[in-house]
């Protein structure tokens, strides 16, 4: 063999076979995992409603195959000296089940007050269910998970590190899916730590929400809930006791959208895109993780060239991922040209991802705008019309933009060859973030 490829070589033939093998293994295993998947054509049509309105949530519906929840209450909680507390009410105040889902979960000051709550509500009886990623949980170790598992508290890990997780470990759930009783519910972009806690008054408390539900939203919430716990564990969770019969009613008006990656249709991505391609009067956009792929980018590009207010807040100085800021910012020559204003939040850490469009639509969960939520991550949100609700989140961005530094499209024309740089090697790596 070695002579048919033009050279001398001692290796016997099963040799070079098994080199062979070995470079089409990682050719394969890189195109796995840094290469985008399969091209797709750009989305076009859809249709046109007010965002929020009745059309709207019925027809996002059907093309989704999501349902639609009527009544109840949608309560924005701003940073953790809001939702903590409620939170934690919440589960103390259980009486029949505590079904948690979130991605990271540290033993801290913040995660023992979950730790101690969770124990007390499953020695009293109540069915305690705890699902962990096994990548953002890494750090509640085996000594706590057995405490939680000695009083009663159901605990299991969404892909942990093992040889047979191997090739979907990058594959991770990003959910916030928190059900007590089947009557409340949370979700939203923090999780268990202690950065979440306070009201950053200082670099160290990180700037985020969670919204809580009450009514028929809350099986949205437990679906997502429920379809990870079934895939981890095998026991399914249905029936009165985790989906009680409630009748439509006043209220919001609401679509829960759960994804998982290997349902090709994507369905975040297009919940986020024919909202923001129906907005008329103005598109607020908060995420953390902001990388927006060419057909969102597109979309709000033609919103703001039709005059559309558009305003995107993302983080600032004040990162943990910098890649990922290096790749979100390579888009902001082409939004700032076609009329978006982008501010990056100053005071600390900003992780809130929420979006409100024309004051009356918003989208709330565990997304990012990025393609790791979009195409790999297990997420879920929720799309809630309600016009008191979306204020609620417009009077938060209002006071975060206020403490934030708007970036300028001339200025930012003038940023370093070295940042230029950084920005192209970051996207080169867009799905690994």
């Amino acid at each position: 063999m070695s002579h048919l490829l033009g050279f001398s070589s001692d290796l016997p033939w099963w040799a070079w076979a098994l080199m062979l093998t070995g470079v089409i293994a990682i050719v394969s295993v890189i195109g796995a995992l840094f290469l985008p998947d399969w091209p797709s054509d750009d989305f076009a049509m859809g249709f046109k409603a007010e965002p929020g309105s009745t059309e709207f949530v019925e027809w996002s519906s059907g093309f989704l195959n999501s349902p639609i929840f009527q009544g109840g209450e949608a309560t924005l909680l701003q940073n953790g000296d809001a939702f903590y507390p409620a939170m934690l009410d919440a589960i103390r105040r259980a009486e029949d089940s505590v079904n948690f889902e979130v991605y990271i979960f540290e033993p801290d000051e913040i995660g023992h007050q979950f730790i101690d709550a969770f124990k007390e509500r499953a020695r009293a009886g109540v069915e305690v269910r705890l699902l962990l990623d096994g990548f953002g949980g890494m750090k509640l170790k085996k000594r706590y998970r057995d405490e939680l598992s000695e009083a009663g508290v159901k605990v299991s890990r969404f892909r942990p590190p093992s040889l047979r997780n191997l090739v979907r470990f990058y594959r991770r759930s990003h959910r916030r899916a928190i059900v007590i009783d089947g009557k409340i519910g949370f979700t939203g972009g923090a999780a268990v730590s202690k950065k979440w806690k306070g009201n950053v008054t200082n670099e160290h408390e990180w700037r985020d929400s969670m919204t809580r539900v009450t009514g028929p939203m809350v099986a949205g919430i437990q679906s997502a809930f429920a379809t990870n716990w079934v895939y981890c564990t095998g026991e399914v969770i249905s029936g009165p006791r985790f989906f009680p019969a409630i009748e439509r009613g006043p209220g919001p008006c609401a679509l829960s959208v759960v994804s998982s990656p290997s349902d090709a249709l994507q369905p975040i991505r297009l919940l986020f895109w024919v909202s923001f391609i129906n907005a008329r009067r103005r598109l607020r956009i908060v995420n953390s993780y902001f990388i927006p792929d060419q057909r969102l980018r597109d979309a709000v590009v033609e919103r703001a060239r039709a005059g559309v207010d558009v305003r995107i807040l993302v983080p600032g100085n004040h990162t943990d991922a910098v890649p990922v800021q290096a790749a979100g910012r390579s888009y902001y020559e082409e939004l700032l040209a076609a009329g978006v204003r982008i501010f990056e939040y100053q005071p600390a850490m900003m992780h809130a991802k929420t979006a409100v469009i024309d004051g009356s639509w918003s989208i709330v969960g565990s997304a990012n705008l990025d393609e790791r939520s979009m195409e790999l991550n297990e997420e879920n949100v929720l799309g809630i019309g309600d016009p008191d609700f979306a204020r609620a989140i417009e009077e938060g961005v209002i006071v975060d933009l206020g403490r934030s530094r708007e970036i300028q499209l001339e200025q930012w024309r003038k940023r370093s060859i070295f940042q230029r740089g950084l920005e192209r090697c970051a996207k080169a790596l867009i799905e690994q973030y």
